[in-house]
């Protein structure tokens, strides 16, 4: 966890609520709406786009009309924040939103994703240099049929390039109206404190579950900075699950419902940035994973959990 000094510098964004805001009807915004820095308020609980796509997440699914039947029914169940990325597939994810959604609902925000490349079947290259982002940027605007991309985070840090340039290109193109704000994904906190420096943040995806809290200090810093937190792989492996995930599977057969569930309620409870993207490619997954923002945890069975 940041240290109470260095916690005590962080830039703050706002003071109000990562609760506030007026839910849409739909069983996803019963865990409450988070503000994407001043001006986007979604429902906490999103979806992640990636497994809509074939096998491995390298080209089309198996049943294209179901994967759009899929994201449909995310956005009548309350999901506001729909993330993907043009490594997805790679392209067809970008592609298979635009066919379901487009023309997006006003409440629908749908975030992407540049700075990985896919040029070949479980390949995923790095490529975040400034010339490559500004590519990536526009063709992601042309396939989702949009102006301005709502939220456009860097997928991920690339060793070969030094960071600022990498936040410094999507900072020109927010500029030049491409993106109205920007994320970043698998990041530390010093990289992150690097980019709020440069351009203001106001989220960031990293790998975060039950099992896995290496984020933790990450998570704590969004918390004062007013920054959403959407974890990714947040279902954690339960070929690796720990003993606070044995807790957890306890507490949801009290709850009656199934342990993926569990998870979501879990990371809800967590901290109130947090902002789940559970994927699927299954209309049932989908239905429950949604359910799941109607469980809240108390205090006192969190504590126990671990």
């Amino acid at each position: 966890m940041v240290a109470g000094a260095a916690l005590a510098s962080l830039p703050m964004q706002r003071t109000a609520s990562a609760t506030s805001g007026t839910a849409t009807p739909g069983p996803a915004g019963k865990a409450g709406t988070l503000t994407l820095g001043n001006d986007l308020t979604v429902n906490r609980m999103g979806f992640g786009a990636m497994r809509i796509t074939g096998a491995g997440i390298w080209g089309e699914p198996p049943d294209p009309a179901g994967a759009r039947q899929l994201l449909r029914r995310a956005v009548e169940l309350g999901v506001q924040l729909i993330d993907t990325a043009d490594a997805y597939g790679p392209e067809v994810s970008e592609q298979l939103i635009y066919e379901a959604l487009h023309p997006y609902r006003k409440d629908v925000v749908i975030a992407t994703k540049g700075g990985l490349t896919r040029p070949a079947a479980g390949r995923w290259d790095h490529d975040a240099s400034p010339e490559h982002l500004r590519v990536a940027c526009e063709a992601s605007l042309a396939r989702l049929h949009l102006e301005r991309i709502d939220l456009y985070q860097l997928h991920a840090p690339d060793p070969k390039i030094p960071f600022e340039e990498s936040v410094g290109a999507l900072a020109k193109l927010q500029k030049a109206g491409k993106i109205r704000h920007i994320g970043l994904s698998n990041v530390s906190v010093e990289q992150l404190r690097k980019a709020q420096a440069i351009v203001p943040i106001v989220s960031v995806q990293n790998r975060y579950n039950i099992d896995d809290r290496g984020s933790d200090d990450v998570l704590r810093y969004c918390e004062r900075a007013g920054l959403a937190f959407l974890p990714w792989a947040p279902l954690a492996n339960h070929s690796q699950a720990g003993a606070a995930s044995a807790r957890l599977a306890a507490l949801a057969a009290r709850y009656n419902i199934n342990e993926q569930q569990a998870a979501l309620s879990w990371l809800l409870a967590r901290s109130a940035w947090m902002l789940p993207i559970p994927g699927t490619s299954s209309l049932d997954h989908l239905e429950q994973n949604v359910a799941a923002a109607a469980t809240v945890f108390t205090p006192a069975e969190m504590a126990a959990i671990g």
